[in-house]
């Protein structure tokens, strides 16, 4: 983790910037997060993954969402389409997730998109496209590590969160909260999947982490 202080820093910058409304420290980090990340997650694997792929998807859609209007969301929205769709190729290649948390993240898919149906307008079926995948990624993420589950959980909330703007719908500190959740996400899953990884290639390990036995529970 001492390695990551450049990702403390940061993160810290565009946490200030958003408090503070300051459109210059969120342009001067803001694009840094995922690529700080990718740095150290190359550096440990020395080979690029689905989830390196999945950082360089986040770090187009960080710059689109610094840009205001539609068009800039839609592109943002298509970038972090290719982060959920390469981070649940890698989880998935990696073990199962369990049958429960597919299940409860298709009910929160189902119950989001029905609150916020009405109020999306001309932008429903895009974020109804892109939440499904953002679910599966969150539920494919509770088969590889808590670590990783509980980012994937919070980068659900972080999207939820803008999802809720572009509905007209804010809480108090929405913009840290979107932040705060999307930050730790992304350094709970990169970290997540290095600690998942390095175990299953230790000597003696399972080449492929168990799955469920057909006609069981996954």
């Amino acid at each position: 983790m001492r390695r990551l202080w450049p990702f403390g820093v940061v993160a810290a910058v565009e946490l200030i910037g958003v408090a503070a409304d300051s459109t210059l420290l969120q342009w001067l980090a803001k694009p840094l997060l995922a690529p700080v990340l990718l740095v150290h997650l190359l550096r440990v694997r020395r080979r690029v993954d689905p989830v390196a792929v999945g950082l360089v998807f986040a770090t187009g859609g960080d710059i689109a969402l610094l840009v205001s209007g539609d068009t800039a969301f839609l592109v943002g929205m298509g970038c972090f389409l290719g982060t959920q769709v390469a981070f649940l190729t890698a989880f998935l290649r990696h073990r199962r997730p369990p049958v429960v948390a597919v299940a409860a993240y298709l009910a929160c898919w189902v119950a989001a998109n029905l609150v916020l149906w009405n109020a999306l307008g001309p932008l429903r079926l895009p974020v109804l496209g892109y939440s499904l995948a953002l679910s599966l990624m969150a539920a494919a993420a509770a088969g590889v590590s808590r670590r990783v589950a509980l980012g994937g959980g919070l980068f659900l909330i972080s999207d939820l969160l803008i999802g809720m703007e572009a509905a007209g719908l804010r809480v108090p500190g929405h913009g840290l909260a979107v932040m705060t959740t999307y930050i730790a996400a992304l350094l709970l899953i990169t970290t997540g999947w290095l600690a998942a990884t390095a175990e299953r290639a230790r000597p003696g390990s399972p080449a492929r982490a168990p799955g469920p036995v057909p006609g069981n529970a996954r």
